[in-house]
């Protein structure tokens, strides 16, 4: 894996070994980045479920001014930090904590995101838990992307979908606020 684009463009991003961790792949981040490119320059992001951190880091790449990586895995969590040294980005935390406690900690303390990225286990269909959150810690004009199977038509309450496309086995749907 890669960084698509931006200052840190081409390097290699480490990303934890088994199968715990499903890195989006290099041709998935790119469509996404291109959905949302207009919100990304000096975006305060907030990566969910953040795996390898490839998310986050493409958008700190791309120019985003802080981000906030949350992750559950140990393994991944030291993979995130070693891709933020090895790529000398600054302006990231890192939370270790499941994306629904770490969620409940953003929206607790009152920041706001102007990208949200999520990308949650496959196997998840639910995402009631997250909706109870997401809407809290979205922008009023910000952005979230979660990447789903693509069986999957994720619904959030209080969050309109933006748009919806389909990637191979992968779905990714951008919500906004609804109006």
């Amino acid at each position: 894996m890669r960084i698509i684009a931006g200052e840190r463009k081409g390097h290699t991003i480490y990303a934890p070994k088994g199968l715990d961790t499903r890195p989006t792949s290099d041709r998935v981040r790119e469509n996404v980045f291109n959905i949302v490119a207009p919100w990304v320059e000096d975006a305060r992001v907030l990566d969910l479920y953040a795996g390898s951190g490839a998310m986050g880091l493409e958008a700190l790449s791309r120019g985003a001014a802080a981000a906030v990586f949350v992750e559950a895995d140990a393994e991944a969590v030291r993979a995130i930090e070693r891709n933020l040294d090895r790529l000398r980005l600054t302006g990231a935390r890192v939370v270790r904590a499941d994306a629904t406690t770490g969620l409940a900690q953003e929206a607790g303390s009152g920041r706001k995101y102007d990208l949200v990225l999520a990308d949650p286990p496959y196997a998840m269909t639910d995402f009631d838990a997250l909706a109870r959150y997401l809407p809290r810690v979205l922008a009023d004009d910000g952005l979230l992307v979660l990447e789903s199977a693509a069986r999957v038509e994720p619904e959030l309450a209080g969050l309109a979908v933006r748009t919806t496309r389909k990637y191979g086995s992968t779905r990714v749907t951008v919500f906004e606020h609804e109006t």
